[in-house]
């Protein structure tokens, strides 16, 4: 609830032009996203839910991401594999894990093929509401991963594949795009002219481009969502193992607190009750020794 108010902001940022309240820079939203950012880490850690672990964790799947982008940098049309373990990870983890994985993810990626720029904060944005989206849809899941979560997660990667499209594509349109006929941004627009210019250049320039991305992302669920999303919920269960120490008054497991075993002056008798001749007793008290031994 804290940073819900953020949230909105932020998303006003990509409102604003289509609103006609003017062009945002890419200065505030940057400010956004690293408020966003920073406000989640601090609330995540005081509830002790994200610690050096779940650091890695998110560092790893960073790195992941970075090298397949760094494979398929343009991607296939609009299809890009970076976008499978961000919804995974917040359909496991939840909303504010999946929104630090896409906003890490599309930072350290964009670094690695050396896409940074105005547009950067933006698609960060955009990245980390797929993964917060992913981790709504992702609090109906129960124990291991069923078929159900794999078909939830495919309909969340078809929807955040369009959505994330066109989050990133009011950005173009204001830059790019400023002042072409019907279609492009000019500054001044009422509202009604607005969704209606934005409108037509998404359906123009856009959706089929963004259809690659939305079809590649449920394709990447089908082939691997289960696999996957079985990894992260074996993952999740070690990261949430709690050890309690033991204290002084319990003896260890392994050591009974009395044993049953006769002492080293007692006398050792047969099945019968009788006593051993002393040869016996040598030779059984050497198998006592040894058990002994093995018992501590």
């Amino acid at each position: 609830m804290r940073i819900i108010p953020l949230h909105l902001a932020a998303v006003g940022l990509f409102l604003a032009p289509v609103l006609g309240l003017g062009n945002s820079s890419a200065v505030a939203a940057a400010c956004a996203v690293c408020a966003i950012i920073a406000v989640l880490g601090i609330v995540e850690l005081q509830s002790r839910r994200l610690d050096t672990r779940g650091l890695a964790l998110l560092a790893g799947i960073a790195a992941i991401d970075s090298a397949l982008r760094l494979a398929v940098v343009i991607g296939v049309a609009g299809f890009s594999p970076i976008f499978l373990l961000i919804l995974a990870t917040g359909y496991v983890f939840g909303t504010s894990y999946g929104f630090l994985c896409g906003t890490l993810v599309l930072a350290v990626s964009a670094i690695a093929t050396g896409g940074v720029g105005p547009w950067l904060p933006y698609e960060m944005l955009a990245a980390g509401w797929v993964g917060a989206f992913a981790g709504i849809a992702g609090r109906r899941r129960t124990g291991a991963p069923s078929r159900r979560d794999v078909v939830v997660l495919c309909m969340v990667g078809l929807i955040s594949g369009f959505a994330y499209g066109a989050l990133t594509d009011l950005w173009d349109w204001t830059t790019f795009y400023r002042g072409i006929p019907d279609i492009g941004w000019i500054p001044g627009l009422s509202l009604h002219e607005g969704i209606a210019r934005f409108t037509r250049f998404y359906f123009t320039t856009s959706f089929t481009y963004d259809a690659f991305r939305a079809v590649g992302n449920a394709a990447m669920v089908i082939a691997l969502g289960p696999a996957i999303l079985f990894a992260l919920v074996r993952v999740r269960l070690r990261l949430s193992l709690q050890t309690e120490p033991v204290t002084a008054d319990e003896p260890p497991l392994s050591m009974p607190a009395t044993s049953s075993l006769p002492a080293a002056g007692d006398e050792v008798h047969d099945l019968t009750g009788e006593p051993l001749r002393p040869e016996a007793q040598l030779h059984q008290r050497g198998s006592l020794d040894q058990a002994r031994r093995r018992e501590f």
